[in-house]
C-alpha cells in the first residue's frame, strides 16, 4: 500500500456511481481503487419484500455449491453475523460501508491489508462548522495527531484513535487504529464522519494520507460535472 506521503496517488481510471444523480443525496466524494462497496439496504432487506427476494436468489448459488449441510449452515451463520454488524452499524448512522483490501508494498513484504471505511452521520448542536469540527476532536478523549483543514467542502479535522477490544469481548488482542475525518455539513446542524479502520496499525501514515484523499473530494452540493480520480458517489440520509 503506497497512497503517497501527504496525498493519495489514485489511478487515473473515473467510474461514475449511478448515486450521483440520485436526487436524495446530501454528501458526493470519490472513493479509490481497492475499497468494494458493501450494498446495505439490500443485505438489511425486511423479509418478505422483493429486495429480499433479490437477496436470497442472490445467495441460493452458493449454499447450493456448499459441500455438506455443516458448511451451508456455517455459511448462514456467518451471513447472519455479517448482517447484525452491518445492522449496528446502520442504527448508529451509517450510511456507506466498504471493504479495502490493498498490498502492502511499503515495508517490501507485499502482504495483503484489510481496512473497513465507513461514513456515518451525526447530529451536532447548531454552531459555526469551524467550531463542530474542532469540539469533534475535543468532546470525547483518544483523539490524537489532530489535524485541522479548510477544504473546499469547508472545515474539518482529522485524527487517529487506537484502541483495544475489552478483556471480555472474546476478540484477538489487536489494536485497531481508526483514521477519522468530521466534516461539518454546511446546514451547521450535523457532520458527516469518514471513519477508516484496520489493524496495519504501522500503515497509519498511509490510511491516514487515503483518508485525506477522500475527504479532499467531498463535496456538499451536487458536483454534476466535476470529475475525481476513483469511484465518484452519491449518499443521502437514509
Amino acid at each position: 500500500m503506497n497512497p503517497g506521503r501527504g496525498h493519495a496517488v489514485w489511478p487515473a481510471a473515473v467510474t461514475v456511481h449511478e448515486s450521483v444523480q440520485d436526487p436524495h443525496a446530501e454528501l458526493w466524494f470519490a472513493e479509490p481503487a481497492g475499497f468494494t462497496a458493501l450494498p446495505m439496504n439490500a443485505l438489511l432487506a425486511e423479509w418478505n419484500t422483493p429486495e429480499a427476494e433479490l437477496l436470497v436468489a442472490a445467495a441460493a448459488p452458493l449454499l447450493a455449491s456448499a459441500p455438506n449441510e455443516m458448511a451451508r449452515q456455517q455459511f448462514i451463520a456467518f451471513f447472519a453475523s455479517g448482517q447484525q454488524a452491518l445492522g449496528a452499524l446502520r442504527e448508529f448512522g451509517t450510511v456507506h460501508c466498504s471493504v479495502g483490501l490493498h498490498r502492502d508494498d511499503v515495508g517490501g513484504g507485499a502482504q495483503p491489508l484489510l481496512s473497513l471505511f465507513t461514513i456515518t452521520w451525526r447530529d451536532t448542536a447548531t454552531a459555526p462548522r469551524a467550531a463542530t469540527a474542532a469540539r469533534a476532536v475535543t468532546a470525547s478523549g483518544g483523539h490524537r495527531h489532530v489535524e485541522y483543514l479548510e477544504l473546499p467542502c469547508g472545515p474539518l479535522t482529522i485524527s487517529e484513535v487506537l484502541r483495544r477490544p475489552a478483556a471480555e469481548s472474546g476478540l484477538p488482542h489487536v489494536p485497531l487504529l481508526q483514521v477519522h475525518a468530521h466534516l461539518p455539513h454546511p446546514d451547521c446542524k450535523r457532520l458527516a464522519v469518514f471513519t477508516v479502520s484496520t489493524v496495519a496499525v504501522a500503515r497509519r501514515e498511509e490510511y491516514r494520507a487515503l483518508l485525506r484523499g477522500m475527504v479532499e473530494t467531498v463535496r456538499f452540493e451536487d458536483p454534476l460535472g466535476w470529475r475525481r480520480n476513483g469511484v465518484e458517489r452519491g449518499l443521502g440520509r437514509r
